[in-house]
């Protein structure tokens, strides 16, 4: 409890509280000041609570007090007898209630801060369900829950940058670090354009650069337009095949069926949907909700130690045994072995779990099925994106085997032709080698010839020379043209040259100097950008250092303006309420019987005799009528019995007028049908 105390006056003792206690004046607190003082904590937590607890009735602060505590998930020690007692002692202040509380809000002030901000948005508005019937509150209830959501992911997204692990550090050396990059960059512009305006017509050479670069990026983004056209034409062609399909298959089914067979189907597809809608759906949702309501709660709950884990896990083994029992106990009292009921309610739950079992295996079916049709739609794209072959559907299969069967017809077809063709190449080829022998044959009787008159070789000789000199000609004027072009193009590159040195000369001398320029106001550039970062360094220094003092300053004269203000509150009322009482002791003693009759006192005493005669008169009104209510109401009974006799009497009478009236006219009719 000392070391509680303690760390209590510590917390007080630094920002933003500023208390200045010790463990002596702390523990001298009155009750009316400890509850001040958990007002001003919570109001550091919540700016709503920072209120003066003089100005509000202690029912008024204690309700205060304990919303904000379940809010913010606080759970006072004890049972529910000593809940009781914590709300008691919230409201009278006491120590054993009230330095607990101030232990636990000041160990997680931060976090507090944050489940009370984010309470004030997401602790839902319940409203009543007859309310929800107007569509007009139900349109605003669902609003209200997405913006609900909304906050909460943008919360998260705001956490996950703030744990991100950015610092304003990092951001200046990156800042710093691209601002060289674009220094450098910019330099190197520079120089670029300085070496591309020595060029003739560089700024023709740059429009058709950047006209170039213009085309080619609307070439790539064209081509990207085309690729995704392409893949948007696929898509559709698919859902065409696909709907094509479908309606081939509901022809077939319309045609092959009956209407019989249809009513049945439809039948058994409303009965599982049906049940599926009124038993399995709600029965899940149930246990979702029951699962995440769960959930919710433990997560809304502090962490936990394995020792409350262990005792959690003894609570429901205790738990479970007593449900046992009970359970036990029930089936021997309403379920005997020899009921004639149990073996039915055994094949209706065993019915009941088959059931179940079957719809959950349709389930799962059906989503296996639309996962292997998403599956062949991926594939099938994949083999488009691939240039493959798409999957064929049955009728596209049929097609292409009847497309086989022609080509395989018109392949053997072909074989025969290749074959005649092949055998004709044949007799060609015979040919050709029987004329090569015959000029084989004719060669030899020529060289015969040459030999016989001394001429061997000749013929040979006269075709190679005629080959080497048209060979020997061309090659002649080859040359030629590549000796004049190669003795042009030597004195262009001579003439450029020297053109190029002379333009040159002047802007490397500029250059050289520029250069050595360069590296000067580089070299002061950096001498005096590391000065300017240590002055900003201490000036940041001195900056924030200067900002804390005045925030303190601030706060502190804020915090004793506030005093100034609530003295001369309390010393508005005090002197108020003493000149009140000055007048009422003034009116009281003085011997003026009208001056005493203005006193509060005589006014209040006159005002209590008025009302107990009015009592008393009330009081003899109330025996009177109690004695003469029962006179009253049998008098009421004989009135009301006499007023049904009367009513009787004037309903009797009518009917003799009646009656009197139809005997009159019946008897003049039977007169003049007499004179008739």
């Amino acid at each position: 409890m000392g070391d509680q105390i303690q760390f209590i006056v510590e917390k007080l003792n630094q920002e933003p509280f500023r208390k200045n206690y010790n463990l002596i004046s702390f523990d001298s607190l009155e009750s009316l000041q400890l509850l001040q003082l958990l007002s001003d904590v919570l109001g550091e937590i919540d700016q709503k609570h920072a209120v003066d607890i003089r100005e509000e009735l202690p029912e008024q602060t204690a309700k205060r007090m304990l919303n904000l505590l379940g809010i913010l998930k606080y759970k006072p020690p004890g049972t529910v007898s000593d809940l009781s007692a914590f709300r008691q002692g919230l409201i009278t202040g006491s120590k054993p209630v009230i330095h607990p509380v101030l232990h636990w809000l000041l160990q997680r002030t931060n976090e507090l801060k944050k489940r009370a901000y984010l309470a004030r948005f997401l602790v839902k508005l319940e409203v009543p369900a007859e309310f929800l019937q107007d569509d007009t509150v139900a349109d605003f209830n669902k609003q209200y829950e997405e913006l609900m959501e909304a906050f909460k992911n943008l919360h998260k997204e705001h956490e996950q940058l703030k744990m991100s692990g950015l610092s304003t550090a990092e951001i200046r050396r990156d800042i710093s670090a691209m601002e060289e990059e674009k220094d450098q960059l910019a330099k190197r512009v520079e120089r670029l354009k300085k070496r591309v305006e020595t060029v003739q017509n560089h700024q023709r050479m740059l429009e058709i650069a950047r006209q170039l670069r213009l085309e080619k990026e609307r070439e790539e983004s064209l081509a990207q337009q085309k690729q995704e056209q392409k893949s948007q034409l696929f898509h559709a062609e698919q859902r065409l095949q696909r709907a094509q399909v479908q309606l081939k298959e509901m022809q077939d089914v319309v045609a092959d069926s009956k209407p019989e067979s249809l009513m049945k189907k439809l039948e058994e597809e409303i009965n599982f949907n049906s049940y599926l809608v009124t038993e399995k759906i709600p029965r899940e949702m149930e246990s979702k909700k029951t699962s995440v309501y769960f959930l919710e709660k433990v997560v809304a709950e502090p962490a936990m130690t394995q020792a409350d884990l262990t005792a959690l896990e003894r609570e429901i083994n205790e738990v479970n045994a007593q449900m046992n029992q009970l359970i036990e106990k029930r089936m021997m009292k309403y379920e005997p072995a020899d009921s004639k009921f149990s073996m039915y309610r055994q094949q209706a739950s065993i019915i009941s779990r088959k059931k179940e079992a079957k719809a959950e295996e349709l389930q799962a079916a059906k989503e296996e099925m639309s996962s292997l049709e998403r599956q062949v739609e991926q594939k099938s794209s994949q083999a488009h994106e691939l240039e493959g072959s798409e999957v064929l559907t049955e009728d596209e299969f049929k097609q292409y085997v009847t497309k086989l069967r022609s080509k395989n017809t018109f392949y053997k077809k072909k074989r025969l032709e290749i074959a005649e063709i092949t055998a004709e190449y044949g007799i060609l080829q015979r040919t050709e080698e029987l004329l090569r022998q015959r000029h084989e044959a004719i060669q030899q009787q020529l060289q015969a010839i040459e030999e016989k008159k001394g001429i061997s070789g000749y013929s040979y000789t006269q075709e190679e020379l005629e080959r080497v000199s048209a060979v020997k000609s061309e090659m002649d004027e080859v040359k030629g043209q590549t000796l004049d072009n190669m003795s042009e193009m030597v004195k262009k590159l001579n003439a450029m040259v020297a053109e190029k040195k002379a333009s040159l000369a002047p802007v490397i001398k500029e250059l050289r100097q520029l250069r050595q320029n360069c590296q000067e106001l580089t070299q002061e550039c950096d001498e005096k950008k590391i000065q300017y970062n240590s002055c900003a360094a201490g000036l940041e220094t001195n900056r924030s250092a200067l900002e804390q003092e005045v925030k303190g300053l601030l706060e502190e004269c804020a915090q004793e303006e506030s005093n100034y203000r609530y003295i001369n509150c309390m010393k508005r009322t005090l002197e108020i309420q003493l000149q009140r009482a000055k007048e009422e002791m003034k009116a009281y003693v003085s011997p003026d019987p009208q001056e005493r009759r203005k006193a509060v006192r005589e006014q209040y005493t006159r005002i209590i005799l008025e009302q107990e005669n009015l009592g008393k008169k009330l009081r003899e009104k109330q025996k009177v009528v109690r004695e003469s209510h029962g006179p009253n109401m049998k008098q009421m009974k004989m009135w009301q019995d006499f007023e049904q006799l009367m009513e009787c009497k004037r309903e009797c009478f009518l009917k003799q007028q009646n009656q009197a009236a139809i005997g009159q006219v019946i008897q003049e009719g039977g007169k003049d049908r007499l004179v008739l």
